[in-house]
């Protein structure tokens, strides 16, 4: 009786786990889909899609005396035209917003890509910003991280 009831917890235990790891792998594997990271002390951007970098771009983030967040994020929306409501309605096109006001935008200030020069946000090329609006449109906000670094 003993190893007629070992061996029918074994199977259970056996379909539970293969069942667990058909059920759970797909998530691991589509929460990387597009990886962004920000290097502050760097002023660029690597973007990643399913671990192939597609983009390394040049990003303004926050100027002396303001603040751009640390720390891993998700998108919170996203907005194809979006105005600014805290610095006189400046057009940030192409807007991932990841945490409250913070967002990452195209900016018509070109010239200053490269060295920090925003209110916080993190500023991208116009055309890039577009690259990476339609990437995470296509991936899903859930399949998106944003990691910003010192």
């Amino acid at each position: 009786m003993k190893e007629i009831l070992y061996g029918h917890m074994s199977r259970i235990v056996a379909i539970a786990l293969i069942s667990f790891g058909i059920l759970f792998t797909p998530i691991a594997v589509v929460a990387q889909t597009i990886k962004v990271t920000v290097d502050l002390s760097e002023q660029r951007m690597v973007v990643q899609r399913l671990g192939v970098v597609v983009g390394d771009w040049p990003v303004s983030t926050a100027r002396a005396g303001k603040v751009t967040p640390v720390g891993s994020f998700q998108p919170q929306f996203m907005k194809r035209e979006h105005y600014s409501s805290l610095y006189n309605n400046a057009p940030m096109p192409y807007s991932i917003f990841f945490k409250g006001n913070y967002a990452i935008h195209g900016t018509t200030q070109i010239k200053s890509l490269g060295r920090p020069a925003s209110a916080g946000c993190v500023r991208l090329h116009p055309d890039h910003a577009a690259q990476l609006f339609a990437m995470v449109r296509d991936a899903g906000m859930g399949d998106t991280m944003i990691r910003i670094q010192r």
